[in-house]
């Protein structure tokens, strides 16, 4: 009974620990990264790879710190916002991951309809093919002739 009460316990700290401001859309969007190493100037073209409304997490070669500022353009739209560096991750291949956290909540900057609050990934619809559908073969070159 006390492993059940700990699981359980376990279970509603994990899904608070997953519980998130806006949902998380993974999706590749060209990105411009703008900011400062030391008084040195960088930009940096990457792609997201994930996104939402407060924010994205992107891989970047260049190096740079939690806490600092740096400023995201989506180069379909040259749309410009401030942010803040909130996670480095592991690197691999020369490059990091690097997560960022809009100045205010953005949902449009990326020009996407993200998913209601209440969408459950497990419900969503899959692709339907009914059975016997498939496309019919060419006709038969003697059968053509007669």
């Amino acid at each position: 009974m006390a492993q059940t009460k700990t699981t359980i316990a376990g279970m509603a700290n994990d899904n608070n620990a997953e519980r998130r401001r806006s949902h998380r859309v993974h999706i590749a969007m060209p990105v411009l990264v703008r900011g400062k190493k030391g008084t040195q100037a960088f930009e940096e073209q990457t792609h997201t790879i994930s996104v939402n409304a407060h924010g994205c997490m992107v891989r970047m070669t260049t190096a740079v710190t939690r806490a600092q500022e740096i400023q995201i353009v989506n180069t379909k739209t040259a749309e410009e916002l401030p942010c803040t560096v909130t996670f480095l991750g592991q690197r691999d291949g020369g490059k990091m991951e690097v997560g960022v956290e809009f100045a205010e909540p953005s949902p449009v900057f990326w020009r996407i309809a993200f998913p209601p609050e209440d969408w459950d990934p497990s419900e969503r619809k899959r692709a339907f093919t009914p059975r016997g559908s498939a496309t019919p073969a060419a006709p038969d070159a003697a059968a053509v002739k007669r």
